[in-house]
């Protein structure tokens, strides 16, 4: 029976598209982090328009199965991100652990005061002067998280200069002679992508999301930055780990 027969049998033709390509990534036809096929081969493939192979794509990039990147075309998702929750919580370590590459863009650096809660977080005076940094962060090519964070401005001037030449917190860090810190405290919650975040890691509106507020604390237990980060659920995995 073909394509066509079974179309009209009552089955759509997107979703039969969308049905042949997750099995060939079941399968092992198009791996992890592999460019599929373009629309017009696809169309080709399954004798049908670019429209109906637009809308399986879409259909699978809304079940986190593929990712469509504007100008390079559309991507089979890699298998999640094992992310273990350790006392000593490094991104790049934990990326390049899992055989991948850890990529870190800096998307905006700014200057605020210190609201109530987050001077409590780091220790300070509640108005004190903070330095906000906007970052991206992805496994070779997909976005695994965005996250902000905030630091004394007093103990680290400059420092959104000093992450976009490094774009690495633990190097940042250093730069000021904190040569090792730990995490003193992690709170996860569930929620959904909002429009900015969504653009940003290449996911749907509504798609869940897991934000991550955190402190970390040099080895005397002062607050050095806060956090709070946005993963893509259907990229990560945590691992909660004890000790």
């Amino acid at each position: 029976m073909s394509l066509q027969d079974t179309a009209s049998s009552g089955v759509a033709l997107w979703r039969l598209v969308a049905d042949g390509i997750e099995r060939g990534i079941a399968d092992g036809r198009f791996a992890a982090g592999e460019k599929l096929p373009g629309e017009m081969e696809i169309a080709e493939t399954y004798r049908v328009n670019r429209h109906t192979v637009r809308r399986a794509l879409a259909a699978l990039a809304e079940r986190g199965l593929v990712r469509a990147e504007r100008g390079s075309g559309t991507y089979v998702e890699a298998q999640r991100l094992a992310y273990p929750l350790r006392s000593r919580t490094r991104f790049s370590e934990i990326v390049g652990a899992g055989g991948r590459e850890p990529r870190g863009q800096l998307i905006e650096a700014s200057e605020e005061a210190a609201s109530r809660e987050l001077a409590r977080e780091l220790g300070l005076k509640s108005g004190a002067p903070l330095i906000r940094i906007e970052a991206l962060r992805l496994a070779d090519r997909t976005p695994i998280c965005v996250s902000t964070s905030w630091l004394s401005a007093e103990l680290f001037p400059d420092a959104g200069n000093v992450f976009a030449a490094t774009r690495s917190m633990t190097k940042l860090l250093a730069h000021y002679g904190v040569r090792d810190y730990a995490r003193g405290s992690t709170r996860i919650t569930a929620g959904i992508v909002d429009a900015t975040d969504a653009a940003r890691l290449d996911l749907a509106l509504g798609r869940p999301i897991l934000v991550v507020d955190s402190t970390d604390v040099d080895p005397q237990g002062k607050p050095l930055v806060t956090k709070r980060s946005r993963f893509a659920a259907e990229r990560v995995e945590f691992l909660i780990e004890n000790g």
